[in-house]
């Protein structure tokens, strides 16, 4: 009998980064993936949408966890009352999800016996941070994988190249490069033109 694979839960949104991560962990860590998305009240044409895309890309199973009424009621009623500005200018907008998000992680990866938590988080920005701090104090046994700080993939270009030779449909084009995280308090927007601080946001990017 066949040796048993480790299973690695990813926190799983659907666009470019994490299609790609479920493929590439299978295929460089040898795991089995079960992606877990959650709702926070992004914007989304259906979350049944998404774990199709997430099956079709190969994960073992995708969990779709409804997080609103936890994260208005236990996060952002909270965020409200304490006027929580970073720099006491920028509302707090992906930072406030990510706790909640990394306790169903883990979650997940106790009910499926899972060894791994995986991202989809780039070895830039706070996001790496905000997962991995609150994966790590809520169980230190569990291995994080960062595919995007690992992978020779270093624009989106090349990733969106990757994943049509993987055959993993994804919602990114050349034409509109932005990587978007949503949720009822607000929304971020990065990648293309933004990449540059003295460039204006084109009118694409609004919705």
């Amino acid at each position: 009998m066949a040796d048993q694979k480790e299973k690695a839960v990813l926190a799983y949104s659907g666009g470019l980064d994490t299609s790609c991560c479920i493929k590439w962990l299978q295929e460089d860590k040898g795991v089995d993936v079960i992606a877990v998305v959650g709702d926070v009240g992004q914007e989304h044409e259906g979350l049944e949408k998404i774990k199709q895309k997430a099956l079709k890309s190969g994960a073992l199973d995708c969990l779709v966890v409804d997080m609103r009424e936890t994260f208005a009621k236990e996060y952002l009623a909270k965020a409200l009352a304490a006027n929580a500005m970073y720099e006491n200018k920028y509302p707090l907008v992906s930072a406030l999800s990510r706790p909640l998000i990394s306790k169903h992680l883990v979650d997940a990866a106790h009910k499926f016996g899972a060894k791994y938590i995986a991202h989809g988080c780039t070895g830039k920005g706070n996001d790496q941070v905000r997962f991995e701090s609150s994966i790590t104090m809520l169980d230190p046994d569990i291995e994080i994988l960062a595919p995007v700080r690992e992978w020779e993939l270093k624009t989106r270009p090349e990733e969106m190249e990757w994943a049509q030779a993987h055959g993993i449909e994804v919602p990114t084009t050349k034409k509109s490069p932005y990587s978007i995280d949503d949720n009822l308090w607000g929304r971020a927007i990065e990648c293309g033109v933004l990449e540059d601080p003295w460039t204006e946001p084109p009118a694409d990017i609004y919705t």
